[in-house]
């Protein structure tokens, strides 16, 4: 076992209660598990997300606006959007419609859903024009009430609505931590109105939809649960024994269909239905909690959310809740963690930089920058007069993924010098060359 350190905690997270000692340590059984152990948590500290935000310049908080609030860079900006851009393509590709809400609106509407009465002590509450109002905490009753705006058959179903909503939860000052829990974040949030019948396959396709985007980012490991009722209390649960079973079954196809091995957690569900909870494993086999499916039986009762069946019935739709990345924030941090870094091109903040030798260059470092972002690439020129050594070593460490130097001969000659990080040389070549390999990389995504 080891010691690992003593640390400070307040009482229940709350400053205003007394401060206690925490004591952290681990232990293992064999020595070989706890020195890999110790490893993991070295390089954890060298790709610790707030530190590589810091040198890469990509985001961080800022004391005078309080604790709890990201803000993003130019370069972390980028990133950002690339990210966004990427999940906006590929929910429409796949029949969602996107959707934005409103940050605020009246508590009214949070009386309905629930949230007042079980959640209030999270959020934000002020008066406005002598009624309450509340920051949102969440995005599901904004993509109710866009459903309820009009009458819907069955043969209408399935709606998907798709949203990055920002979201705001009064979380205690003690448990934030970085971009992986804050107050003010951006939630891949979506939701799937249907029916009984179609229940199974959204779920699988949900499931398909989990795969392909953490996919697309690297990641091809994942621990899966199952959070079902506890069958000895089932009175505490929204919906009828029915609806749970069709809806445990569903889940269970749709994991069973897609190979993936899973854990079934007995009364870890939620009140409202059952869930399927995915965690990544990330480059030093860490998992982290991400993308979640969840039934639910609450909500659409609560707003009166229904369809029009085969037989002229008005019934309740099944309604899922699904976000991928869980949060684009907590998602952001994750990845930089698992890259330290060192993105992959098509998400680099800079895909390339320009490096003149010699003052002499200075034109065609210029004229070569312009024609590669002509092209659709993110580069910049770096023509200060120090030398180019001290050049390529600050694009290293600013994690620059391609370095193209120019000198007298590549000026001459028309062609640019293209060196990778970690030494990755690949020599002279044309600036058409050069950028049909980068806009190749990038279309890959790898």
């Amino acid at each position: 076992f080891k010691l690992m350190k003593l640390a400070g905690a307040y009482w229940r997270g709350d400053s205003n209660n007394p401060m206690l000692q925490r004591i952290y340590g681990t232990a293992f059984w064999k020595k070989k598990d706890l020195d890999a152990h110790l490893a993991m948590l070295e390089e954890a500290k060298k790709r610790d997300h707030r530190k590589l935000g810091r040198e890469l310049d990509l985001f961080g908080s800022m004391e005078e606006a309080g604790p709890g609030l990201s803000y993003w860079f130019p370069r972390g900006d980028i990133l950002r959007e690339q990210i966004v851009n990427y999940w906006k393509d590929l929910h429409r590709s796949r029949g969602y419609r996107t959707v934005t809400t409103p940050h605020i609106s009246r508590a009214a509407l949070w009386e309905t859903s629930g949230h007042m009465e079980f959640y209030k002590d999270n959020m934000y509450i002020f008066e406005q024009d002598d009624r309450p109002y509340v920051v949102k905490p969440m995005n599901c009753p904004g993509h109710i009430l866009i459903y309820k705006r009009k009458s819907r058959g069955y043969r209408s179903l399935p709606v998907r609505y798709a949203e990055l909503g920002t979201v705001y939860r009064a979380e205690l000052k003690g448990t934030l931590h970085g971009l992986m829990r804050v107050r003010g974040f951006t939630q891949d949030d979506a939701h799937i109105f249907c029916t009984p019948g179609q229940l199974e396959g959204e779920v699988g396709d949900c499931i398909q939809l989990v795969k392909d985007l953490l996919g697309t980012f690297g990641f091809a490991d994942f621990k899966v649960e199952l959070s079902v009722r506890d069958p000895e209390n089932k009175g505490k649960y929204a919906g009828t024994d029915e609806e749970w079973e069709m809806a445990e079954a569903s889940l269970v196809k749709a994991i069973e269909k897609h190979e993936l091995p899973y854990t079934r957690e007995e009364g870890e569900a939620v009140f409202y239905g059952p869930k399927i909870d995915v965690k990544l494993v990330d480059a030093i086999g860490r998992t982290w909690q991400t993308s979640t499916i969840q039934f639910d039986f609450n909500l659409p009762r609560r707003f009166g959310v229904t369809y029009t069946d085969a037989d002229g019935q008005d019934k309740y739709v099944y309604m899922v809740h699904r976000a991928i990345m869980g949060s684009l924030e907590r998602f952001i941090g994750i990845l930089t963690e698992n890259f330290a870094g060192d993105f992959p091109l098509w998400l680099a903040p800079e895909q390339a930089r320009v490096l003149s030798v010699s003052r002499d260059q200075h034109d065609y470092a210029g004229d070569v920058t312009r024609r590669l972002c002509a092209a659709g690439l993110r580069v910049e020129a770096d023509t200060r007069d120090d030398k180019v050594g001290f050049k390529i070593r600050e694009a290293e460490i600013m994690h620059v993924p391609w370095m193209l130097v120019v000198g007298g001969r590549e000026a001459e000659n028309g062609t640019v010098s293209v060196r990778g990080r970690h030494g990755v040389d690949k020599g002279s070549m044309s600036v058409e060359d050069a950028a049909r390999m980068l806009l190749d990389t990038v279309e890959a995504r790898t």
